[in-house]
């Protein structure tokens, strides 16, 4: 292999050469570049464990008779995200704004053939692209849970794809393709509105559209839906912990040690922290030990968190994921009182704590003061009047013309056997 490898050599550094053209930077700005840019690409790959980690969170959390229908969503899910973010959701998000920061621009369909390394000191274009386009399926995903077994595949997807390619990037556009809010001071670092509250919002959106699953509220009490695999959804978890070293890690856009590593020790003391709150409150308000309230208490920490991880100390951090860990129990009993049922608690994880960790940027740390507070609340308004509006929108549409929910017979007797054909669990017992 040595000598194989000497041979092409030369034609391997001609073809680099060719394709991506250095001379233009210092053998400094490159090794910094490189740096920069393969720390990039691994939290590309963190981010994208997080689908795995949805898939096991939901699918756990779900009745074992539907399964097979919540995987084949988060299976498809960042699949269809990546190919409308690609096609228009990068250049909407991105649009370099002709007339300075406004609310809509567009920039032209597809990518562009940026092969150069003088793109960014911090990534490539290509990396650019790549990261930003798993944070877009991630917003989709946020959905796929809430809605959980009771509305049609094809609805689904289909409003993943307009979600995706048109209102997740348009939003996104507004502060981190420096358009309107971005230009009034409005600050989320990694994403607890654009990201978690936005998808949130249309989380919410749909289980209003939808309506509660059948049998989850009966005489004006919450009749618990036993999920399908708590090991499953306690695996999936710990895997969105492991792939918020990513998210948040990632978003610093460079490799710069200070800031990344202040980050990333804020990412996960919040996490902690919110489990210790989830384990509190949730024993306070069900008089038991409830591994789900502390399983969400974990993700309400993370989400808490994002949008302030590179502003805040350790202390900050801490109390920060252990009212975000309070806060989404206590959002999941509301949700059962106004009978909105969330298959496993989304809303409660990333529209609540979503919009509570952006608040917390006016409140704690680095940005603390009044000014800033009142540029949070106004962003969320905006941000979340987008976001449900847009949801709303789109669900709407496709109840008056395909339907959203699967019928009453196919609800009861489960999706997996009527849509897929096939069981996610098979084993029975004689």
């Amino acid at each position: 292999m040595e000598v194989v490898y000497l041979i092409m050599k030369p034609v391997l550094l001609m073809i680099t050469e060719l394709v991506s053209p250095s001379a233009s930077l210092s053998d400094e700005a490159l090794n910094i570049l490189t740096v920069n840019n393969l720390w990039m690409m691994l939290c590309i790959a963190l981010v994208f464990v997080m689908h795995l980690g949805f898939a096991c969170l939901e699918s756990g959390f779900t009745q074992s008779k539907n399964t097979v229908n919540i995987l084949f969503k988060n299976t498809l899910t960042p699949a269809i995200g990546l190919v409308s973010y690609t096609i228009i959701g990068f250049n909407l998000m991105y649009p370099e704004f002709a007339n300075g920061p406004g609310w809509f621009d567009f920039s032209g369909f597809f990518l562009k053939d940026t092969l150069g390394l003088d793109y960014n000191i911090g990534y490539t274009y290509w990396t650019d692209f790549l990261f930003q386009g798993m944070f877009a399926a991630t917003a989709a995903t946020i959905v796929s849970g809430a809605v959980a077994e009771r509305i049609k595949i094809s609805a689904y997807f289909i409003f993943t794809i307009v979600f995706v390619g048109f209102v997740y990037p348009t939003i996104g556009s507004w502060q981190w393709g420096e358009g309107a809010l971005h230009a009034m001071g409005f600050y989320d670092f990694a994403g607890s509105t654009l990201v978690h509250s936005v998808g949130g919002w249309g989380a919410l959106a749909g289980v209003i559209m939808l309506g509660p699953r059948l049998g989850k509220f009966i005489n004006g009490k919450v009749v618990e839906k036993p999920g399908s695999s708590v090991p499953l959804a306690t695996i999936g978890v710990f895997l969105l912990w492991f792939g918020w070293f990513g998210f948040n890690g990632g978003s610093v856009l460079s490799a710069e040690p200070g800031t990344t590593s202040l980050v990333l020790v804020n990412t996960s003391l919040a996490a902690a922290a919110g489990a210790l709150g989830g384990f509190v409150m949730g024993y306070i308000v069900f008089k038991r030990l409830d591994l789900g309230m502390v399983l969400n208490g974990i993700l309400a920490g993370l989400v808490g968190i994002t949008a302030g991880a590179d502003l805040m100390l350790p202390g900050s951090s801490l109390l920060i994921g252990f009212i975000a860990g309070l806060l989404v129990v206590l959002s999941a009993v509301t949700l059962d009182k106004l009978k909105l049922d969330d298959a496993v608690g989304a809303i409660s994880v990333h529209l609540t704590c979503g919009v509570f960790g952006t608040l917390a940027v006016g409140m704690f740390g680095a940005k603390a003061g009044w000014d800033q507070l009142l540029n949070q609340i106004i962003g969320i308004g905006i941000c979340g009047a987008a976001a449900f509006g847009g949801a709303i929108a789109i669900f709407f549409l496709l109840k008056k013309t395909i339907g959203m929910r699967v019928s009453a017979e196919h609800e009861e007797q489960g999706l997996d056997s009527h849509e897929h054909g096939i069981r996610g669990y098979t084993i029975t017992y004689e």
